[in-house]
């Protein structure tokens, strides 16, 4: 497959009056010596650490510091809570534990595309892409950009609410930063990730210190009866489940630029499990200093734990919770458009989106367009509609697809027995996972008929899409005009 790259410059030959150029041609930028025979390509530039900090940095979001109380309300009590934290840690290690034996013996990025791709077809695949591209991803991003805006203006605006508008406008810029830093530079847009990444260690640890002080001092009174059986709820532990794997949802980020990792037989499994080792860890002590500092009554009415939380133990140094609350939505933000961007790369690479996402800038090496095409449609979700009940319509369909990516691994098992698996895990691991992921989806069917339905009529819609785009060899004018001016914007391309 061909490389593309994306600039009105240079086009990596040397346009010179010796090698058939003009005077006056721009001269091309220098090849660089990783770039064999002149091809112009993403670069393996993510390290052991810095694939740690994508996982890091994209499973930390705002949840665990605003409302781990889903998982309490529905659980019933403090000890059961702790143990849906512990078994949702577990659970995403076996679905990470799957991702690192398809990562490693499917060396391309794409991650959840890219496993169906390769183990049920094309269809499949492109309904998937069709979902994350029309709907999942770009209100995924609006929402996690909006607690951020929150966050980021709360110690300026305090002790009054942030207007509305103030947030919207704090919310673009945010998008755009990130955009642009995703643009710009590879190197610039991890290093900033490994920083974000400490930063939200760092706020964690503000939180796990004092609370475990507290509770090595004999502040114990909160976990007392902390098993109790009359307040265990049986039929919310489901929810209780769903609440926790959505809380530890991002392990599979690494995946989506495996092509980018350097020595992906041994990074991808070490990076995530070390990965998912520490965030486990920080989820459940985190909890543990919530509880010795809250009474689970307390827990259940605040619409902020870290915020009340550093409100009883730090006083005034409490304004500073919500600045790291923002930096660690900032590092979502970076580290979801940083993997999702190249999943679009390869779907257009794959043939299944427009040629020009498949561009990558010549001197930047970076896929320009394909970081750029959700701009619009995040700023758009952003200031219309509900974003909210589009995330309920559409939640359930993570978990339906990466079930189906899992399953694609038990299936190409026997398929597909001569592949090359430099990591393999045990054939229950995955099994379990899946059968987990299905049985979300049932409970999502189940508890919310209307909302799930919707989403699933939408997914629905890249059936026809997949005929009309891909099949159909004669698309329509008025798509080929569309996608010739957005090459025209894009910039020349020539191949390499």
């Amino acid at each position: 497959m061909t490389r593309r790259s994306v600039n009105g410059e240079g086009t990596g030959v040397n346009n010179t009056p010796q090698n058939g150029g003009h005077p006056g041609d721009t001269p091309a930028p220098k090849e660089e010596p990783d770039a064999p025979n002149g091809k112009v390509e993403l670069r393996k530039k993510v390290t052991l650490l810095r694939g740690i900090s994508i996982i890091i940095g994209t499973i930390i979001g705002a949840g665990i510091f605003i409302s781990p109380k889903g998982i309490l309300k529905n659980s019933g009590s403090v000890g059961m809570s702790l143990v849906v934290w512990i078994a949702c840690g577990v659970l995403s290690l076996f679905g990470a534990l799957s991702y690192a034996e398809l990562g490693t013996s499917i060396q391309k990025s794409g991650g959840h595309y890219t496993y169906i791709l390769e183990a049920f077809g094309p269809q499949m695949a492109f309904i998937r892409l069709w979902a994350d591209l029309i709907a999942i991803r770009p209100a995924g991003l609006a929402v996690i950009s909006l607690a951020f805006g929150q966050y980021i203006l709360e110690p300026i605006f305090m002790p009054c609410g942030v207007p509305e508008i103030a947030i919207k406008l704090a919310t673009s810029i945010g998008i755009t930063s990130v955009m642009y830093l995703n643009s710009m530079s590879t190197s610039w847009t991890n290093r900033i990730q490994i920083l974000l990444t400490f930063s939200k260690l760092l706020a964690i640890a503000i939180i796990i210190v004092p609370g475990l002080y507290m509770l090595f001092k004999g502040e114990t009174k909160n976990f007392e009866n902390a098993f109790e059986v009359s307040n265990i709820k049986l039929t919310g532990l489901p929810l209780a489940f769903y609440s926790g794997m959505y809380a530890y949802a991002g392990w599979f980020y690494l995946n989506f630029v495996t092509e980018e990792v350097e020595n992906p037989e041994k990074t991808v499994p070490l990076a995530i499990c070390i990965s998912m080792a520490i965030v486990t860890f920080c989820y459940v002590l985190t909890n543990v200093a919530y509880y010795t500092v809250m009474s689970a009554e307390e827990l259940l009415a605040s619409q902020a734990v870290a915020v009340t939380f550093a409100g009883k133990m730090m006083g005034n140094f409490s304004v500073a919770v919500p600045v790291f609350v923002a930096l660690s939505c900032f590092g979502s933000m970076n580290g979801c458009l940083f993997a999702f961007s190249r999943m679009f790369y390869v779907a257009s690479r794959e043939g299944h989106l427009p040629e020009v996402l498949s561009m990558i800038h010549v001197r930047r090496h970076t896929p320009l367009a394909a970081v750029l095409v959700l701009y619009p449609m995040t700023v758009f979700q952003l200031f219309v509609g509900d974003i909210y009940s589009l995330l309920n319509f559409m939640s359930f369909l993570r978990w339906l697809f990466i079930g189906v990516a899992v399953l694609g691994l038990i299936y190409m098992r026997y398929t597909r027995p001569d592949m090359p698996r430099p990591f393999k895990v045990p054939l229950f691991i995955p099994a379990i996972f899946s059968f987990t992921c299905f049985f979300m989806v049932f409970l999502s069917l189940y508890s919310d008929p209307v909302n799930t339905g919707i989403g699933f009529a939408i997914s629905l819609t890249g059936i026809p899409a997949y005929y009309i785009f891909i099949v159909f060899d004669r698309r329509p004018k008025w798509l080929q005009d569309a996608i010739v001016q957005l090459k025209g914007l894009i910039g020349g391309a020539v191949d390499h």
